[in-house]
């Protein structure tokens, strides 16, 4: 295969760094755009870095927002991207009841602006846009690429706007833009206010005496949680296809939030009852009370399927968890969010 060049929106989240290590083991030159900060947020991508002077860097960070369509025009400009993933946005359902202007500007308005500069340029470029089970909302489950949307928070509908727009510029432009409708997708490198890495920190904390309380709101919202290390591969499957399609990306399976934390405390021996508390601060306006994706089209197609599960997933993330604990020096393995070094940014 032809050495090519990729970019990622939000490389530095959850999704992006599992992608990153997927294409620069397939020998792609990455770039990522960061958002700047006062604080370090490349953690999750530490172990992928490489000094920019070396010549076998393939790896390269610039700065960047969704919010501002000409620093985006320009940086795909200067990259040339044969692929672009778009991951980038404000991704936390509940938060975007609190911030629901700004996660239109970034998860919907941010898309926009990415495929524009796309057009505009005249890149020939595959892109792929991370679109979300949160669009089916309240439409009954099992969902698949024609069950009807029907979203239940600011940021599904954000993802309704950029799925759409994603497909108008495929149908009006001709370009290669794909969405790719993952279900929740979870690992060690979820960020700690996800309820799933809340639980299995919760777990171990209170194993190793941290911590005695865990509080959380709906314990009966299911949903199909799968591996994020195992989705990204899927992302890169859609843009080698040879015409862009629509892809659901999930487990078929359903599991509550309560079958996520006894799971995850049964791990390490301990009772949930006894240390898990409702607090109604973390429930929704409106509530999605069940999400399972029929992904047999993306199994058909692209041959991807799915290898772990809710339970599995649940011991994982929470030997993850103790794993940092027992070392107990700070240390923090490349699977898992670290106190950021002071990686190389153009434009820094």
């Amino acid at each position: 295969m032809t050495a090519r060049t990729a970019l990622i929106t939000g490389i530095t989240g959850q999704d992006g760094s599992y992608l990153a290590e997927l294409l620069l083991n397939k020998g792609y030159t990455v770039h990522g755009i960061v958002r700047r900060a006062s604080t370090f947020t490349t953690s999750r991508i530490e172990h992928l870095y490489q000094d920019p002077h070396d010549p076998q860097a393939r790896l390269f960070l610039h700065y960047g927002d969704l919010t501002d369509g000409s620093r985006v025009t320009g940086l795909l400009e200067r990259v040339q991207p044969d692929e672009v993933y778009h991951l980038a946005a404000q991704s936390h359902v509940r938060v975007s009841f609190d911030e629901p202007l700004y996660t239109a500007d970034t998860t919907g308005l941010g898309t926009t602006r990415l495929l524009e500069a796309i057009r505009t340029t005249g890149l020939p470029c595959r892109f792929y846009q991370a679109s979300s089970s949160e669009m089916f909302g309240a439409s009954p489950p099992p969902q698949h690429e024609g069950t009807p949307f029907h979203p239940r928070s600011p940021y599904g509908v954000a993802k309704v706007y950029a799925y759409w727009i994603t497909r108008n510029y495929r149908e009006a432009y001709g370009l290669y833009a794909v969405n790719g409708i993952l279900f929740n997708h979870e690992s060690p490198r979820r960020g700690p206010t996800f309820v799933t890495r809340k639980v299995a920190m919760a777990a171990a904390r209170i194993k190793a005496g941290l911590q005695d309380t865990l509080y959380l709101g709906n314990l009966d919202a299911r949903r199909d949680w799968g591996y994020a290390a195992e989705y990204v591969e899927a992302m890169w499957l859609m843009l080698q296809q040879k015409e862009p399609v629509d892809y659901v990306i999930a487990t078929g399976s359903s599991y509550s939030v309560r079958d996520f934390v006894e799971c995850s405390f049964a791990h390490v021996g301990l009772d949930w009852s006894e240390h898990v508390r409702f607090d109604e601060r973390y429930l929704r306006p409106s509530e999605v009370d069940d999400l399972v994706g029929d992904a047999s089209k993306a199994a058909h197609d692209l041959g991807w399927r799915p290898t772990v599960r809710a339970p599995e997933l649940a011991r994982l993330m929470t030997d993850a968890e103790l794993d940092v604990l027992l070392r107990g020096d700070g240390a923090v393995a490349a699977t898992l969010p670290a106190p950021a070094q002071a990686l190389t940014v153009h434009g820094r």
